[in-house]
């Protein structure tokens, strides 16, 4: 018995991922564009639009991701992603409902991403005492993550 068209999209989107993090990212997008062919999932379009965003095509990137949240309106990478994406072109007031939408979606395995977003838009906007709570926030999702507490050590002092 062959694949099905769900298992066949599944395995694309991890052959993606593998190109990806290979630094071909033109060849991952045809590989997760080719999965949402399979089957259309809102995890093979948002990897299809992180690719987009790689190719220096944000705009389309996001529009993917809008189009994978009507897919799957709980799925919190892209709302994560359009938040980065519109952090990347300085549209940061615009970053911030989607990341705060992206931390409270239900189907999100990297749940501190949205965090460290806002965080960085707090610092940005000389918010100090807010990018704190979000970094803190982030860190009881990774406890002991040597990182975040790089970052929240720093941001101490700039409070201080």
């Amino acid at each position: 018995m062959g694949l099905t068209s769900y298992q066949r999209a599944k395995d694309l989107i991890k052959q993606g991922l593998v190109l990806a993090h290979s630094g071909k990212p033109e060849r991952a997008r045809e590989v997760f564009k080719s999965s949402f062919e399979v089957h259309p999932t809102a995890e093979a379009m948002t990897y299809w639009g992180w690719m987009e965003h790689q190719l220096n095509r944000t705009e389309e990137a996001i529009e993917l991701c809008k189009k994978a949240i009507l897919l799957d309106s709980e799925f919190g990478n892209p709302l994560n992603d359009i938040g980065s994406y519109l952090i990347s072109q300085g549209r940061l007031d615009e970053a911030i409902p989607w990341l705060k939408r992206a931390i409270k979606s239900i189907n999100y395995e990297h749940r501190h991403f949205p965090h460290v977003n806002l965080a960085y838009i707090f610092i940005e906007k000389k918010m100090f005492m807010k990018a704190l709570r979000e970094l803190e926030a982030a860190l009881n999702l990774l406890p002991g993550d040597p990182e975040l507490v790089r970052k929240i050590n720093e941001l101490r002092k700039e409070i201080n």
